[in-house]
């Protein structure tokens, strides 16, 4: 009598999830600023019908699909300055002003996208599409703008703390309170790992490369990336010069996890590593992934 298989362990959500979290993301903002506009729509027509103005009912929609379809095409503007500019308890209020400058930006884009949108919808009509007073309106739209600059903003920063923590977000280990560290704090051997209710180490050993992502370092252990809040520059002067290599502006490599090194006729390389990850080399830091 054979003995049954056992049972696979549950996978972890993070694993579950990562593979659906393009999709989610993508599908999270278009149905966000769709069903937005669907609703503001019907409100519209409602209230007009309502006070008994005359309107075509196509003027709502293209009034508010216009702003939805722009704001929608701006989202990966306001991901990629989130990313390059994130918001921590420490550094909020120095990063007010770039925020206030990114809102005005944003509802400049925005106005300007959907006023073209709505001449060309009113154009294929036969009509004409009159935006009005431009101070004025510019100042109306951008008090409602900020509103959703800002909601947009807080979004982002809460997915992201929330992903980290299923993830698992990495840090360096402190000194103890009293009596001398167990091992040197200069050049730390292991990382403490926080991913939701539980902590475990991380072997500095067992870090394949590190990639710079805004404020925080991805480590990359074992196919899944650990947020570490440093730069990469002061994890470069931390970890041992004879296993991690700085091999771009935004990556270190571990050594002893490079399978080949592929030469580029531009004079940079690829690092294939034995994971079967690829990562850039640029012709700044090639030389000093040649043996000594």
């Amino acid at each position: 009598m054979t003995n049954a298989p056992a049972p696979a362990a549950p996978q972890p959500a993070a694993d579950r999830y990562l593979p659906l979290r393009r999709s989610v993301e993508v599908g999270y903002w278009v149905v966000s600023f769709c069903l937005s506009a669907a609703v503001n729509t019907a409100t519209a027509l409602m209230d007009y019908q309502r006070d008994g103005r005359p309107i075509q009912a196509w003027e709502p929609m293209a009034w508010e699909w216009s702003s939805a379809l722009v704001s929608l095409a701006l989202v990966p503007a306001v991901i990629w300055f989130t990313r390059r500019y994130p918001l921590h308890f420490d550094t909020w209020l120095r990063r007010l002003a770039p925020y206030l400058a990114a809102s005005v930006a944003w509802s400049l884009l925005h106005v300007l996208g959907m006023v073209a949108l709505r001449k060309l919808a009113y154009a294929a009509q036969g009509s004409s599409y009159d935006f009005g007073d431009w101070p004025r309106e510019l100042f109306y739209e951008y008090l409602k703008d900020a509103l959703t600059f800002a909601g947009m903003v807080v979004t982002i920063h809460v997915y992201r703390m929330l992903l980290r923590r299923m993830q698992g977000e990495a840090s360096l280990l402190a000194a103890p309170d009293a009596g001398p560290p167990v091992e040197p704090v200069e050049r730390p051997q292991r990382f403490l790992v926080r991913k939701l209710n539980r902590e475990f180490l991380v072997a500095t050993d067992d870090i394949e490369w590190m990639q710079a992502s805004g404020n925080y370092v991805n480590l990359r252990v074992s196919g899944r990336d650990y947020p570490l809040r440093s730069t990469i520059a002061a994890m470069e002067s931390r970890l041992d010069p004879l296993r991690f290599k700085r091999v771009q502006r935004s990556y270190i490599v571990n050594l002893d996890h490079i399978a080949s090194i592929e030469p580029l006729d531009s004079g940079d390389a690829r690092v294939h590593l034995k994971d079967g990850a690829t990562i850039p080399c640029s012709r700044r830091y090639r030389e000093a992934l040649k043996p000594g």
